[in-house]
């Protein structure tokens, strides 16, 4: 009775929203109507009201959407006997309909997503063996060491825990490779990696051939360990000490449970946080997704693999035969075949690892196509809005997962609609200037403030637009390739620990300048056809200012693609700890200041030093987070600076053995608590407007550095030509 009951009120809503939306009105009654929406949605933002009224304002907005949806498909689209601008008209009416469902399903998501899960401390009786796999492929033996150390010095039961090295660089078909430069690459980093896992007591394990790349080399660790559960790492992932004990004990509550994901953190910043100098205040593009996504998605058992930072079940593994192949995304592959199975996800949304993000453009691109990719083709293989065995709510996740990497599609129509207009005088979207205003920057606004309401601390306005546009441009073949030959892509690791020596123009920056270009003269065309042809002045206006926006936009991007010249990839963290510092047999009390992957900043308690010490050896002693004796690193010093009665230091690691790096690793990543710490520093909301005023401004600057570097790129290849200036 009760179901009957709860589907005649849905039918009954649903008909009054229909009648609402669809309720024949004056273009003054329309614009009053959402004035007084944005409006309503603004003072409930302002007064930050949660819970219900969170839910009223996104109600409020979704009216102004489906509104402006009823509008557009019943009163804009042009004739079809004129098909020049028809299929144009349609192709823009497709890309809003996709952006306007892409909406719908993050609200499904996120709307009311489940409140962060708190701390999960197993108790020891609860400890089940655990396999931890670190799989690799190309990486550096000093980023794999540090990762294994870390892994290595998680608080766990010794005789419970179990690392292994997957290491996919010392296959014997590499080592057996025709080209002899590969075979003995193979054959030294084999024996450099064993003797490494010797010296920290990890096993090391190999297979005969790459086959199925990362998902072939997980399930060939699954082959030779047996603990009850498995966690993964990347290479470039090290582990804080209490991730076992933050993540292990959820099984113990659900037999089910197949999955506890964590988030990625990272240490470094993408090349548009390097390059825009985004990453100390403004929240890093992941974020958005393991902040807030995740959460959502957890609420309807729907958390995916993200293929590392994770526990899975090696019961529920072995129910698919391990991890799944097909597509180049095995992680979120994987859990979707294991979600289809019955089996359940969790999401703990606390950092416990710190990783490495691509440091140059290119990389990011080469990454993000490879994601791309993969999603379409899980869309194309497995389909989850069919896929058996999934609830509804669990197909409509992961279709909006997958759907997510069509934008390229819908940016690419935004980004080049109104150069129909301006220079082919074609009639794509049919309205007057007053329409433009009542219904699509009404649907504008509200779509922007909704997309406040749902990421506000997690995504800044317009950071989502930058992101999506610079990705288009590379990711829009990458896409069609994947949907003309689903087969065709493979598996590619992505870069690790790179860094960027001089500045300099991406090596796939130029259509960025092109596209610039273009939106540039098409802004001219717009001012001189406002003069030119008044009595079109308001479309021209409107379309004029849609170029607009796509050219800050474009703008913006310059600077992206303008790679600023780090010596380093790592960043250094402010970690505060005590310590004390020694150099020829005296030992002064100092405190660590900072740390990174390769050195420190010391706060040494002395006068006595000076820059005759410059390269000195030295060391420090400190007390590890897990407790026992002090331990000692050495170092060697390359920057001495006085500071009052202490003397700042800045100093350079020198490991005598991996054992070191346990310590090196105890001072970066085995504290958790200093992850949380800086991520919370960065999620603030600036608010629509003012987010809109810093962005422009951002954009305005970036342009400006972006056509210098451009200047300076033609400058430098001219002087480098024979019969330059550099000539001799």
């Amino acid at each position: 009775m009760r179901k009957v009951q709860s589907i005649i009120l849905w039918a009954v809503i649903t008909v009054c929203v229909i009648g609402l939306i669809t309720l024949p009105v004056n273009l003054q009654t329309q614009l009053i109507a959402s004035t007084t929406v944005v409006s309503l949605m603004a003072i409930i933002k302002i007064l930050k009201a949660g819970g219900v009224w969170r839910l009223i304002a996104l109600a409020f907005g979704t009216a102004i959407v489906l509104r402006y949806v009823y509008w557009r498909t019943t009163e804009t689209l042009p004739p079809v006997n004129q098909p020049e601008n028809f299929i144009p008209g349609l192709l823009l009416y497709l890309a809003e309909m996709y952006s306007v469902m892409m909406l719908g399903l993050s609200l499904f998501i996120v709307a009311m997503p489940m409140a962060s899960r708190p701390s999960r401390v197993t108790e020891k009786k609860l400890y089940p063996s655990v396999d931890v796999f670190v799989p690799s492929y190309n990486e550096e033996v000093t980023l794999l060491t540090n990762t294994l150390a870390a892994a290595k010095a998680m608080d766990y039961p010794a005789d419970k825990l179990t690392v292994w090295l997957l290491d996919d660089g010392g296959t014997l078909q590499k080592q057996n490779s025709p080209d002899v430069r590969e075979a003995e690459a193979a054959i030294a980093r084999n024996q450099i990696l064993n003797s490494l896992c010797d010296e920290l007591g990890v096993n090391y394990l190999t297979r005969t051939h790459n086959q199925h790349a990362k998902a072939g080399n997980l399930n060939n660790g699954l082959k030779h360990s047996k603990g009850e559960l498995v966690a993964v790492f990347d290479a470039d992932h090290a582990p804080a000490r209490d991730f076992l004990l933050e993540t292990v004990g959820y099984f113990a509550d659900d037999p089910k449970l197949f999955l506890v994901q964590t988030p990625h953190f990272f240490i470094n910043p993408d090349p548009l946080e390097r390059n825009l100098r985004t990453f100390d205040r403004m929240p890093s593009e992941n974020e958005m997704f393991y902040g807030i996504i995740q959460r959502g998605l957890d609420k309807w058992n729907a958390a995916f693999f993200c293929g590392s930072a994770a526990v899975l079940s090696r019961r529920a593994l072995e129910t698919t035969e391990g991890f799944s192949g097909i597509s180049i995304t095995e992680d979120c592959e994987t859990a979707l075949a294991l979600h289809s199975a019955g089996w359940n996800s969790v999401y703990v949304d606390k950092p416990l690892i710190a990783g490495l993000q691509p440091a140059t453009f290119a990389s990011f691109i080469g990454q993000r196509s490879r994601w791309a990719q993969g999603m379409m083709q899980i869309l194309r293989f497995r389909f989850p809005l069919l896929k058996r065995g999934l609830s509804f709510p669990q197909r409509l996740c992961y279709m909006s997962s997958t759907l997510f990497w069509l934008f390229p599609f819908p940016r690419t129509i935004f980004l080049f609609a109104p150069l129909f207009y301006l220079l082919l005088d074609l009639q794509i979207f049919t309205a007057s200037g007053g329409e433009f205003l009542a219904y699509t920057l009404a649907y504008m606004l509200v779509n922007l403030m909704m997309q406040n309401y749902l990421y506000g601390s997690f995504r800044w306005p317009w950071i989502s637009e930058l992101y999506e546009y610079v990705q288009t441009v590379h990711l829009l073949p990458a896409v069609i390739s994947v949907m003309v030959n689903p087969r065709k892509p493979t598996f590619k690791v992505t870069a690790k620990d790179e860094s960027v020596a001089v500045s300099r123009l991406s090596e796939i920056s130029r259509p960025f300048f092109v596209i610039f270009a273009a939106l540039a003269i098409a802004l001219g065309i717009a001012v001189y056809r406002v003069y030119t042809e008044p009595y079109k002045a308001d479309v021209t206006l409107v379309v004029g200012g849609w170029n607009l926006l796509n050219l800050i936009l474009a703008g913006c991007a310059l600077g992206v693609v303008s790679e600023r010249g780090e010596p380093s990839s790592s960043r250094r963290v402010k970690v505060r700890r005590r310590c004390e510092f020694g150099m020829g047999g005296t030992w002064h009390p100092a405190s660590i200041e900072d740390v990174s992957v390769g050195g420190t900043r010391l706060q040494v308690f002395s006068r006595a030093l000076s820059q005759s010490d410059l390269s000195a050896e030295a060391a420090i002693r400190f007390q590890p987070h897990g407790g026992g004796e002090p331990v000692m690193l050495p170092l060697v010093i390359r920057r001495v600076e006085p500071s009052g009665d202490a003397t700042m230091l800045g100093c350079q690691y020198q490991p005598k053995g991996p054992l070191d790096h346990r310590w090196i690793a105890d001072l970066i990543f085995a504290n958790s608590a200093q992850w949380a710490e800086f991520q919370q520093s960065r999620r603030r909301n600036p608010g629509l407007l003012r987010g809109t005023i810093w962005f422009l401004g951002l954009s305005i600057y970036q342009t400006h550095r972006g056509l210098l570097y451009f200047l300076l790129g033609i400058t430098r290849r001219r002087d480098n030509k024979p019969g330059g200036s550099n000539s001799q």
